[in-house]
């Protein structure tokens, strides 16, 4: 399954939108489960100024330091969630997407043991759970909302798994990445200029 995984990944050509806005990268990470993979979400605490309380994947702004958006994604995990980078099998980016906040996010896409110990910074992090694949591929969205980014008509799902909610630009990442890997039909945009395929 993951060397289809990754040949899927390193076949599609993920959009890219170009320089000029501050970067940022996450892990979109998956359990090594040949059966049942997990993808592991988070829930940000409350109190942080941007995105508290909202689900979201480990990451963050690049650094200065950071020799690429993989560097990035991994360096944030750990940070975030304990996930050490070692721990971590890169198997390729899916498309950029622009945040509310005027972030360009690069989802990094990668593989963890399925039996994962992970230690949430408390003061970013209020929870750590995961979420089986076929969730996403088997239960329709919550609700599916349309909302024009500049200019753009996007599809947003939302997913309620558990007591969490999966929406926004997490939603729209995890989509596009279902899209590529496993074969889903996500349409999240009207009037694209690019494939999400």
């Amino acid at each position: 399954m993951w060397k289809e995984v990754a040949y899927r990944l390193n076949r599609h050509q993920p959009r890219t939108l170009g320089h000029g806005r501050a970067q940022a990268g996450v892990l979109i990470a998956l359990t090594r489960d040949e059966k049942v993979p997990h993808i592991i979400l988070t829930r940000r605490a409350s109190t942080l100024s941007t995105h508290g309380g909202e689900v979201a994947f480990p990451g963050g702004k690049r650094d200065p330091e950071d020799s690429s958006l993989e560097q990035t994604a991994l360096r944030e995990a750990y940070e975030e969630i304990g996930l050490e980078p070692s721990q971590v099998e890169v198997l390729g980016r899916s498309g950029q997407v622009i945040s509310r906040w005027g972030l360009q996010v690069t989802p990094i896409v990668g593989l963890v043991p399925s039996k994962l110990q992970l230690s949430p910074n408390e003061g970013e992090i209020a929870a750590v759970f995961r979420v089986p694949v076929p969730f996403f591929l088997e239960t329709p969205p919550s609700r599916i909302d349309a909302i024009d980014l500049r200019g753009l008509r996007s599809h947003i799902p939302c997913w309620h798994y558990e007591q969490y909610e999966i929406w926004g630009l997490t939603a729209c990442m995890l989509a596009e990445f279902l899209n590529i890997a496993f074969g889903a039909d996500f349409r999240l945009y009207e009037g694209a200029r690019f494939p999400l395929r």
